[in-house]
């Protein structure tokens, strides 16, 4: 927002986008909905835009700054796969993942969704192809177009291939693009964090006042303590905004990282123990293919992502924050069970209409916590 009102301080525009994802989540998953289908598409033009335009640059089409012809795919090999060492890959890894995040919410939504064994699985393949697509298409364009050598962090590669293309305003068109793609993240964030706090207050894990809900059905005092998280980030954009940025998201990619790491643990899981309670798997409407190399494959590689920051000085810090944080959630949870004399149980559905979803509480309650849904292994596993 600087670059359009370079008078305006950073925490003013903080402060309003804050109170506006607020807003949003407040009123009612409508809005929410609505908002990020909005956001979206804004991000799923501009990526479409850029990969058609990318092809065209790459083959000669349209002609690119700094280079006589067609650049060809010859960037991709310059230097080798690794120009810098296969340890640059794992350094950077935890914020490639982090980039990656956002999929787990189909299961975090599953609970307010019609019909949950038709479109839980719909919504996985379709979110599998699209990433595909955007995400790898986006970056092999990148790659194919940006010598390495010249990539950095000072300008958005968008930005540098759309200048390099002499697309007018390139800065300004792609400043609205990772605007809405900043949006979009905090609003989908704060949903999936308010349901997650729900979920674990209906389950007993924590105190049940966070299963209250507003007249719109949308959990208010879980949504007010996610938004916590917000206020402190409020602060990062005055007090020591670089230092406080890192360690942010360096923190959030490892957050991310843990939660996929219990998403695998819960999937090996959950097959198991439905079979143990005389289940078949010919039962199951929707089966996680190549079983379990799948999802041990996803644990492995997720527990590789978490611990490859101990070798990254600049991402080294989240592991200072998360591990203790992480710690102490296990001791008051010990401690909550130890003065409830154990034992909590959810009921998956409360008096309100909110449908759980922390998916399975015990051996036969299927996948999603929907109640009525039929069982499902979801590719979200059994904690979101």
């Amino acid at each position: 927002m600087q670059r359009w009102f370079p008078d305006t301080p950073v925490w003013a525009w903080s402060a309003f986008f804050i109170v506006l994802i607020f807003v949003l989540n407040v009123v009612s998953v409508r809005a929410f909905a609505e908002a990020e289908t909005a956001l979206s598409s804004i991000k799923v033009a501009a990526i479409i835009a850029f990969i058609v335009l990318g092809v065209l640059g790459i083959v000669g089409l349209i002609r690119m700054d700094g280079y006589d012809g067609a650049p060809g795919l010859g960037n991709l090999t310059d230097g080798g796969l690794f120009p810098n060492g296969i340890g640059a890959v794992f350094a950077t890894m935890l914020t490639v993942t982090f980039a990656f995040s956002g999929t787990e919410l189909i299961g975090v939504t599953a609970g307010e969704t019609k019909d949950p064994s038709r479109t839980v699985p719909k919504a996985i393949h379709a979110t599998l192809w699209r990433l595909s697509v955007f995400f790898i298409g986006s970056v092999v364009v990148m790659a194919a177009l940006i010598p390495w050598k010249e990539a950095g962090v000072d300008e958005s590669p968008f930005v540098t291939v759309f200048s390099a293309m002499g697309v007018p305003f390139a800065a300004d068109i792609m400043n609205v693009v990772i605007l809405a793609a900043i949006l979009s993240a905090a609003n989908s964030g704060l949903y999936a964090s308010t349901r997650m706090l729900w979920s674990l207050a209906n389950e007993g894990t924590i105190p049940r006042a966070f299963t209250k809900v507003n007249r719109f059905g949308v959990p208010s005092l879980a949504l007010a303590a996610s938004m916590i998280g917000g206020l402190l980030a409020l602060l990062s954009s005055v007090v020591a905004a670089e230092t406080v940025y890192l360690v942010l998201v360096s923190i959030s990619g490892l957050a991310v990282m843990l939660v996929w790491v219990a998403i695998a643990w819960s999937q090996l899981n959950f097959r198991r123990r439905w079979i143990a309670a005389g289940h078949t798997v010919q039962e199951l409407t929707y089966r996680v293919p190549g079983y379990p190399f799948v999802p041990l494959a996803a644990l492995v590689m997720s527990l590789a992502s978490c611990l490859l920051i101990v070798f990254d000085p600049n991402q080294r810090s989240a592991l200072y924050f998360t591990v203790p944080f992480v710690a102490l959630c296990y001791l008051a949870y010990a401690l909550m069970r130890g003065l409830r004399g154990g034992g909590s149980g959810g009921t998956g559905r409360n008096g309100d209409g909110i449908t759980g979803t922390s998916g399975t509480s015990g051996a036969t309650d299927g996948v999603g916590g929907t109640g009525d849904a039929e069982p499902q292994e979801s590719a979200s596993g059994s904690g979101v």
